[in-house]
């Protein structure tokens, strides 16, 4: 098992602002972690440079104990899965999985033994004889990992290789990378937008925004304890609440039982899940219905409160309210959140 590590690494294009801007970042051997943020963030440019595709404009990058910076990727002992499959269409399931062995002559005495593990680890025993376009999609994720997977190289780097499937294949490979990942105690790095395969599968996660790093947490204290409003808002379904904390909001927090909120030091934003919010008949913080979207197993109750809208509830079943109609909002005290006028968390 390998650890790999980044010193102050920088990525620029021209004189455009740095791709990826002065990160330093310790990934632990035998770990999942997933490099997350929105489009251009810089975490497919931070994969790259691992992988030695792209050099970094300033940095060193180490492997285990070996500064590879300056290093090709056939010298890093790595393995590699993309976005697109990029299988051969030409050749067989066999071929392709087989195909980076033989291009770096390795001993032809393995590849029946390596093979055979392969192909029983990913369930693709009875595909071997058949071409890319033969398989569904789900198939030729599996050959495109078991074409890394086979050359046992300590270290695996994904680049969003799930975005191309649908729904409930997404699902199934998250689970199957996972337990693959942890059967072979490889160290993997995976790129991703998508907050739940980051936040299901992730031994830790590292919150990109604009080429920096936000914040770098287990998926737990990501969820419970964003470190600013960006990780409050990007991770949750739906994202945390923001409440200004405006003189009218102030009022009424302090009238309705929550003075701890309204007198907080510092604090010009307050934050709440819709999970950790309840309506009721009686007490709480007068709201009015926007809007209620019913998804089977919840609804979404889009409210305003304080001169603040789009403040969404999570209620179980199919919650029955008037757009205009007033309701009570309750929550914990040790449900909130709080950030300073910067965005960041107060303690």
């Amino acid at each position: 098992m390998t650890t790999i590590t980044l010193d102050n690494i920088t990525k620029r294009y021209g004189s455009a602002p740095p791709a990826v801007n002065d990160i330093s970042l310790r990934i632990e051997a035998g770990t999942l972690t997933v490099l997350l943020g929105p489009s251009g963030c810089g975490k497919s440019t931070t994969l790259r440079m691992i992988a030695g595709l792209d050099h970094p404009s300033s940095g060193r990058i180490r492997i285990g104990e070996r500064d590879v910076t300056e290093l090709p990727p056939s010298q890093r002992q790595i393995s590699m899965v993309f976005q697109s499959y990029a299988l051969f269409p030409h050749l067989s399931v066999r071929e392709n999985i087989l195909f980076g062995l033989k291009v770096r002559k390795e001993p032809k005495a393995q590849f029946g033994p390596r093979l055979a593990k392969v192909a029983a680890l990913l369930g693709l025993e009875q595909l071997l004889d058949r071409k890319p376009a033969q398989l569904s999609g789900g198939q030729q994720q599996r050959v495109a990992l078991g074409r890394a997977v086979i050359s046992e190289a300590p270290i695996c780097l994904m680049d969003e290789p799930l975005s191309n499937l649908d729904a409930q294949l997404r699902h199934e490979m998250r689970r199957e990378i996972r337990a693959l990942q942890q059967k072979l105690g490889i160290t993997m790095v995976y790129v991703t937008h998508d907050q739940t395969e980051a936040m299901s599968m992730a031994d830790r996660v590292v919150l990109l925004n604009g080429g920096n790093i936000v914040q770098n947490d287990t998926p737990d204290r990501l969820y419970g304890r964003p470190s600013s409003e960006f990780s409050a808002r990007f991770i949750g379904t739906p994202p945390m609440n923001l409440i200004k904390l405006n003189p009218q909001t102030r009022q009424l927090l302090a009238r309705h039982g929550h003075p701890e909120a309204a007198e907080h030091a510092g604090a010009q934003t307050l934050g709440i899940r819709p999970e950790h919010l309840r309506l009721s008949d009686e007490h709480g913080l007068p709201a009015t219905v926007e809007s209620v979207e019913y998804f089977g197993a919840d609804s979404i109750v889009i409210c305003s409160l304080g001169g603040n809208t789009g403040i969404a509830v999570r209620e179980a079943g199919h919650m029955h309210a008037a757009a205009g109609a007033t309701v009570q909002l309750q929550w914990s005290a040790d449900r909130q959140h709080f950030f300073d006028a910067t965005g960041n968390a107060l303690t």
